[in-house]
């Protein structure tokens, strides 16, 4: 996979996909490890069993990333869904890059336990606002609900139309170049290269996955 953002490659090691920056990222996260904003040159997305049991969390994504010989802050997911069924799609400043399961498929609100995960990353080669990254989660959501839509996948709990599954995560990452972008929602350039990115992502990585 890779990544058409100078600075910044996407590979992986063994169980986990790990993007790398030459320079800080600006990120906005829900992820198990370095959630909220920060400014990282690594993000990792890592596989475990299905049946992977643990208290700490964290400290074990602490530990991977050690492993993979990184020494200092990084962004860090876990999956179930095994790194080669990762999907990436590139459109203008942005790539999505997305490992998708849907045994686990809600309509929100729903109440669900664990299972299947989407996760999906988001670089953008551009300058965002903190108040523009939160805008590019809203459009991300919406594109992966559309992909989803795409696929039927429905809920496994009540069988109507799935938005996600419970226990999905996002990863908004900016290289800062380039004019400020107080915005990021359907309506701007970048939101609509961030929609598209994700939709078809999300599409290919959970059909590749589940089979669909």
């Amino acid at each position: 996979m890779e990544v058409p953002v100078e600075g910044v490659e996407l590979r992986v090691e063994g169980d986990t996909l790990v993007v790398s920056s030459d320079s800080p990222l600006k990120v906005l996260a829900s992820a198990v490890l370095g959630g909220g904003f920060s400014r990282v040159r690594y993000i990792i997305n890592h596989h475990v069993d299905r049946d992977y049991r643990s208290g700490e969390p964290e400290k074990d994504l602490e530990r991977v990333a050690r492993d993979l010989g990184i020494h200092e802050p990084v962004v860090g997911m876990m999956t179930a869904v095994p790194m080669d069924k990762a999907a990436s799609e590139s459109r203008g400043a942005v790539t999505a890059v997305v490992t998708g399961g849907v045994s686990n498929a809600v309509a929100a609100g729903e109440e669900a336990g664990g299972g299947g995960t989407i996760n999906t990353i988001v670089l953008v080669d551009a300058n965002l606002t903190e108040a523009a990254m939160v805008n590019a989660v809203i459009t991300a959501t919406e594109a992966k609900t559309l992909a989803l839509g795409d696929l039927g996948v429905r809920s496994a709990i009540s069988g109507e139309a799935a938005t996600g599954t419970s226990t999905d995560a996002v990863v908004i990452a900016c290289t800062g170049r380039g004019p400020l972008l107080r915005y990021a929602g359907t309506a701007t350039g970048v939101g609509r290269e961030i929609a598209r990115a994700t939709r078809r992502a999300v599409r290919e990585a959970v059909a590749g996955y589940e089979g669909l």
